[in-house]
């Protein structure tokens, strides 16, 4: 018993043009395989893209070039460092600068305490208040600076955040004060000092 290509196609549950391409490709070739795709072959299998991204997920410090290395160990096929890019892009890995480790149940709680005791200050109390920051710059490009593999939205999983130390290395610390109305000039205590 045969059936209509539009029969056929809502059994499929595909397209009637999908049929009717179907049915064309088998009365003028005899087959129904797919047909060589034009373009260069794909660098790497699935198989490899799963190894890729599975790489960068148990060590998500590992670099590009390191990823590189690691599929030609393990192939014996080099490929480019955009191609590990793009497969780790297409399992929805991105490199992005590490998280610090979030405050803890009991700094956060600290916090709060502190905000709901200050709530109803008054501009005058709050006026003999200094807010203070520093800053850290250096001559290097890179000071440090850790980019883990990580899914988007996931900045503060675990996984994700490092517990960071107090500064290390040369460089110029910059400390500056703003009150209610005013402003301290920026402040160098300390010039080319190794910080511990």
């Amino acid at each position: 018993m045969g059936l209509s290509q539009a029969d056929a196609a809502r059994r499929l549950n595909v397209s009637r043009s999908v049929v009717q391409r179907l049915w064309d490709q088998y009365q003028s070739e005899d087959s129904v395989s797919r047909r060589p795709v034009p373009g260069r072959p794909r660098a790497t299998t699935p198989a490899e893209d799963r190894f890729l991204a599975l790489s960068a997920r148990r060590r998500r410090t590992t670099t590009v070039p390191q990823l590189v290395a690691d599929h030609f160990q393990a192939s014996g096929r080099r490929i480019s460092a955009t191609t590990v890019r793009n497969r780790l892009h297409n399992a929805g890995l991105y490199a992005r600068p590490v998280v610090c480790v979030p405050l803890n149940g009991r700094q956060r709680r600290n916090r709060l305490c502190w905000a709901r005791e200050h709530v109803s200050w008054t501009p005058q109390q709050w006026a003999s208040v200094l807010f203070t920051d520093e800053s850290r710059f250096t001559m290097e490009s890179d000071s440090g600076r850790l980019l883990i593999w990580r899914e988007q939205r996931t900045r503060y999983h675990q996984s994700n955040t490092v517990e960071r130390h107090s500064y290390r290395g040369g460089g110029i610390l910059v400390w500056a004060g703003i009150s209610l109305g005013e402003h301290r000039p920026a402040c160098v205590p300390w010039r080319n000092r190794n910080w511990s």
